[in-house]
């Protein structure tokens, strides 16, 4: 029974060894609040989400035929991401290894050193690229990886440089729903694309002119991007506006409006199929007209940077571009519940365009007070939020109405 006894003794040491770091794990994956330097928390939390992007690189190395995006895969320098990939393992593995020597947030360290070894022990950034099929289904790693870095990178450094709310903290209250959102947008990229691609063709594909097509084609690159914009968001502001003025449809885009907190994150929260049909409806107008590649890919950039941004916790000198373009500060208004700003700022680019149909915000305010959907009757939680438009029909079915103008 001795023997018994310190091998169960044993064990139990050894489990509650593993138990500490994956616990200490989930309690700080479900809590929020100011992160205070000098603690190790930082730099645990760094190697922490470094070490799991790096484990997910090396998945996407061994299986880029399912876990890479085509549009991407072909333009990827295979060297320079083996290069990014073996930084982030040493960051990480040092980042963590110091703090462990440190003797500071032990528990986070641990499981962010086991995850660099992991990925070390699978191949770390010398795991080969052969030959691999190119037409398999796909969910798109590859960009949520480097698109989660990018941002962050990008975004968390702007919003300390220039905060609107400058006592906000980068891990705010429903962080954790809104980077769910953020990984399943990613992750669907495949599925998204070929939804929309087979709508755009199958439904306006008969419009299509290839003489007319042509024409668009040879205006010169700076003013075709510009008109390509334009296009766009004449679509995007009166399919946004239709989100706010139809009921059913205001069910889906409570999900966007549900986010209480505006930083750089916010923008990921959206209902798949608001996603979609959204895409649907700018993109037809620009596959009908036919823009060149190149003004479709600088679109994309634009689109993609102000999705962004302009969600952010960003407050800067505009001047007069406000009148032109949509900036933060724009469209923080559009998300704020405060009663002048419902139902207005709906273009995605162009600020002019709402003070053209008269949905610009008019407030001597400067700057919201509110922010979310009114009655906050909108659950947490990615899976519940997805569920929504399709239940609980006694909650709000749309916000209320500004007063006629």
């Amino acid at each position: 029974m001795g023997d018994h006894s310190k091998r169960q003794a044993t064990r139990d040491a050894i489990k509650r060894t593993v138990k500490a770091p994956v616990e200490e794990t989930r309690e700080l994956l479900r809590g929020d609040g100011e992160l205070k330097p000098g603690l190790g928390m930082i730099t645990s939390i760094i190697a922490l989400s470094l070490g799991f992007l790096c484990l997910l690189a090396v998945l996407a190395f061994h299986f880029p035929q399912y876990l890479t995006t085509p549009d991407l895969r072909h333009k990827y320098s295979v060297d320079v991401l083996r290069q990014l990939l073996l930084v982030g393992l040493l960051v990480a593995g040092g980042m963590s290894l110091g703090n462990l020597i440190l003797n500071r947030q032990r528990n986070l360290s641990i499981v962010a050193f086991l995850l660099v070894i992991a990925a070390v022990a699978l191949g770390g950034s010398r795991v080969p690229v052969g030959n691999f099929a190119d037409h398999t289904p796909y969910i798109g790693l590859d960009w949520f990886i480097l698109d989660l870095l990018g941002s962050t990178l990008i975004f968390v450094v702007i919003e300390k440089l220039f905060p609107l709310y400058k006592g906000q903290t980068l891990f705010r209250k429903e962080w954790q729903t809104d980077l769910k959102h953020f990984a399943v947008n990613h992750f669907i990229v495949g599925l998204a694309l070929l939804t929309v691609n087979f709508l755009l063709h199958h439904l306006f594909g008969w419009l299509v002119s290839s003489n007319f097509q042509q024409t668009v084609q040879h205006i010169a690159f700076v003013p075709q991007l510009l008109l390509c914009v334009l296009v766009a968001d004449m679509a995007q502001y009166w399919t946004h506006r239709a989100y706010h003025e139809v009921p059913f449809l205001w069910r889906f885009h409570a999900v966007h409006h549900s986010v209480k907190t505006m930083d750089w994150l916010a923008g990921s929260r959206q209902h798949m199929l608001e996603l979609i049909f959204t895409r649907v409806c700018v993109l037809a107008p620009l596959y009908i007209l036919g823009f060149s590649e190149a003004a479709m890919n600088g679109y994309i950039l634009i689109v993609g940077f102000q999705a962004v941004f302009n969600h952010a916790n960003v407050h800067l000198p505009w001047g007069p571009l406000k009148y032109l373009l949509v900036t933060p500060d724009f469209h923080h208004w559009h998300h704020a519940s405060d009663q002048e700003a419902i139902d207005r700022n709906y273009a995605a680019h162009y600020a002019f365009i709402d003070y053209l149909f008269g949905t610009a915000v008019k407030s001597k305010k400067n700057f919201p007070e509110h922010y979310g959907v009114v009655g906050d009757y909108m659950p947490d939680g990615f899976i519940r939020q997805q569920l929504f438009p399709f239940r609980n029909r006694s909650t709000p079915t749309e916000p209320p109405q500004q007063e006629p103008l």
